[in-house]
């Protein structure tokens, strides 16, 4: 059978959720109806083994990076359209084939799921903000930030090969404007934010310094303008309490990322990498 679909997953040291997340995207489909690469990068635990199943093709990379990995899978894919997919993040076989369809649309070279967001085990605190901060960016929302996007065969010409940078998915919803990227209402993602304050903001150091390098490069982030907080909470969508965590933490979130300067690194970010409380032991 000719895959229908390929699906780049770069795993970095993911041996406690890759195994999960592949057995949700593979339920129900048909045997190759989707071409299905992880690559295992500077890995020092059992991604690749516990990966390794019927259906996957694994590759492993002693060179670390996420831009490095989804190039090595995607240079392995043998489909169009081409998923690519954090291997933390939960999407079943229905929404990928969901978001093929929306791919082979007259115009559209680029789409993402509608995110989900899986709040179990998180703190107080940042559950507040993850609630203030998905409503602030929600109206903006396409490629970035969902762990999932789908590129047809010309999106890749547009945006690959990638460059070296942090933000492979801001830098690829700035490859696309207007109708060419949609946003698919039939696909979910399910996505695990940091369940911890300090885990919350390792995360958005990352996100500023890599909005940072986008920003050299010609593709500036969307800015979050504080009259929309100010909006949310005239329409009480969020509460004064939810406000008030979500800019002190945005503060905290500035500083930090002003004394770090300009050091960058990609790697795992182990606060949302737990695994699922409600699977089957």
């Amino acid at each position: 059978m000719k895959p229908a679909v390929s699906v780049v997953i770069p795993a970095h040291n993911e041996e406690a959720v890759v195994a999960e997340g592949l057995d949700l995207l593979l339920a129900g489909t048909e045997p190759g109806e989707f071409d299905v690469v992880v690559v295992a990068n500077a890995c020092t635990d059992g991604t690749a083994r516990v990966a390794a199943r019927p259906g996957v093709r694994v590759l492993e990379t002693a060179i670390p990076g996420k831009v490095n990995a989804l190039r090595l899978g995607d240079a392995a894919c043998a489909a169009y359209p081409r998923v690519y997919l954090d291997a933390d993040v939960r999407i079943d076989a229905g929404s990928v084939r969901a978001l093929a369809d929306a791919a082979a649309r007259p115009g559209v070279l680029a789409c993402a799921p509608q995110p989900e967001w899986d709040l179990s085990g998180t703190g107080p605190v940042v559950r507040r903000v993850h609630r203030v901060h998905d409503r602030l960016v929600a109206p903006s929302r396409a490629l970035a930030g969902v762990g999932v996007y789908v590129l047809n065969g010309r999106g890749h010409e547009r945006a690959f090969p990638l460059p070296d940078v942090i933000s492979d998915d801001g830098w690829v919803d700035g490859c696309f404007a207007g109708g060419e990227r949609v946003v698919v209402a039939g696909a979910r993602s399910v996505v695990r934010p940091a369940r911890t304050v300090r885990a919350h903001l390792r995360r958005r150091i990352r996100v500023r310094q890599g909005n940072r390098q986008l920003a050299e490069l010609g593709v500036p982030a969307r800015p979050l303008r504080p009259r929309a907080l100010g909006a949310l909470l005239a329409s009480r969508a969020v509460g004064p309490l939810d406000a008030a965590c979500y800019l002190a933490v945005l503060v905290l979130d500035r500083l930090l990322t002003r004394v770090r300067g300009g050091r960058t690194s990609w790697g795992t970010d182990a606060g949302s990498r737990h695994r699922d409380p409600t699977a089957a032991s």
